[in-house]
């Protein structure tokens, strides 16, 4: 692989050490002799027409030259956005210069370690959140208050003639460590009181709320209705369970021992049974010998296990709701009355949210960029401040000796961005040419002109005769 030099352009190619030497020619111009063993330019024979020529193949060969400039500045623009933690390592000859630098390195290790472990636990707490959370059971407080509004006569408005009465239906959450508190709605699918019937009549008996995609959550619900006596009405609360949840037909629940719970936990509770009563088939394992009490509930001597959660459909029923008896009293006495009652609710793990917003999180991340770059930049100056040294402690041990392997340098890569081939410098002396092998370099200097020659001519012949 070929090694660049600084200030040297991509296209530079490297002079090949077995070329053989050509006359003298313009210093840093001459163009290199052709060798015999190189392919020359022939003619197609199946076209009769003359091979691409030199100068169309030069430029093919810039056009190339060109893109391959264009891919490294793109590269070199892609690795500048990509910094690696390499870049971040002092060099060992600054640490020895500077033997404090290696509290420095010991930050990088500790950093490294440091990222390490927490890209350990991002991914941890991905797969985690992956997986089904168990859910918490806490307290909801149900609160149901009402208030009577008696007829005034001196009333102007239809409203205040007329007595009436309303109920409020409240709640929250005991205990809740979220910062967003969750509304009283969003624990019910449906809400329904149900108010006497020979009062208000079997169209406007019932109030009924049920949850809907695009219902808004509220803290609370109010009825109104007139009237001026007590009324008794029911409240019927059907929680909305997350994941949902199912009431087990009565001779399945006795047998599992379960009332209502999600359909995985019935599964589960199931093969349970089945491996504590020893059910499965010993020969077959895809199968289970039905005892009498599975008899009676799936009806079938022997079943699949994978058909039990198809047959779990017929025996799986709505939870039941809850159902609270309450009187809307009209005593005066009994306004500031409130009835409480506590349901017990399931509600996600405050870790989950914690746990969500920290792979959301973005806010260090600006931070840390902008820090890195400037780790990068001032190790950037570092190394160019050690190369400024060296150069000046060079120079002052042995400017001479030093001058003159910079204009070496400097000759080498001139001639490596010129394309030059041979040494331009040896060639204006007299005592080049006398070396054992100019004889061998003229003879093969003038056979590639003679076929340079020959070619040209056959060219031309065969464009006369088309």
């Amino acid at each position: 692989m070929e090694r660049k030099r600084p200030g040297m352009p991509s296209g530079a190619r490297m002079p090949h050490q077995g070329a053989p030497m050509g006359p003298p020619g313009p210093p840093y111009g001459g163009s290199p002799a052709v060798r015999p063993g190189l392919p020359s330019p022939v003619m197609e024979p199946s076209r009769k027409r003359p091979a691409p020529s030199q100068q169309v193949q030069q430029q093919q060969q810039q056009q190339q030259q060109q893109q391959q400039q264009q891919q490294a500045v793109q590269n070199r623009a892609r690795n500048a956005k990509r910094r690696k933690m390499a870049d971040k390592i002092l060099p060992q000859r600054i640490r020895e210069l500077v033997p404090e630098s290696q509290a420095y390195m010991d930050l990088l290790a500790f950093e490294r370690k440091l990222d390490q472990t927490i890209m350990r636990k991002r991914v941890d707490i991905q797969e985690a959140l992956k997986r089904p959370m168990k859910q918490q059971k806490r307290k909801l407080r149900l609160y149901i208050s009402n208030t009577f509004n008696p007829a005034r006569p001196d009333a102007d408005d239809s409203d205040g003639s007329i007595a009436s009465w309303e109920l409020r239906v409240e709640g929250k959450l005991l205990d809740d460590p979220g910062k967003q508190k969750k509304k009283f709605s969003s624990f019910f699918k449906s809400l329904v009181i149900e108010l006497d019937k020979e009062l208000y009549g079997p169209d406007n008996h019932l109030v009924e709320w049920h949850r809907t995609p695009t219902t808004q959550e509220t803290d609370g619900f109010q009825v109104k209705r007139p009237g001026d006596v007590s009324v008794r009405c029911t409240l019927l609360l059907m929680l909305d369970y997350q994941p949902p949840q199912f009431k087990l037909d009565l001779r399945l629940a006795r047998l599992l021992g379960i009332h209502t719970q999600t359909r995985s936990c019935i599964i589960q509770a199931l093969w349970q049974y089945v491996k504590t009563n020893k059910l499965q088939d010993s020969h077959d394992k895809e199968y289970i010998n039905c005892d009498k009490y599975f008899q009676q509930i799936f009806d079938c001597p022997r079943l699949k296990f994978s058909e039990i959660p198809q047959r779990l459909t017929n025996l799986l029923l709505p939870p039941d709701p809850i159902v609270i008896n309450h009187v809307i009293s009209v005593d005066p006495n009994d306004q500031k009355k409130t009835a409480c009652y506590d349901i017990d609710v399931e509600v996600e793990d405050p870790l989950k949210s914690q746990m969500s917003s920290f792979l959301l999180s973005t806010a260090n991340q600006q931070e840390i960029a902008s820090l890195d770059n400037k780790i990068h930049e001032t190790i950037e100056s570092i190394n160019q401040l050690k190369i400024q040294r060296d150069f000046m402690l060079s120079f002052s041990r042995d400017p001479k000796g030093y001058i003159q392997d910079w204009l070496k340098s400097q000759s080498r890569d001139l001639k490596l961005m010129t394309d030059v081939v041979g040494n331009p410098e040896e060639e204006r002396r007299a005592a080049f040419y006398h070396e054992p092998w100019s004889q061998e370099a003229v003879s093969r200097y003038f056979y590639c002109k003679i076929q340079q020659r020959r070619q040209e001519l056959e060219q031309a012949l065969a464009v006369r005769n088309t």
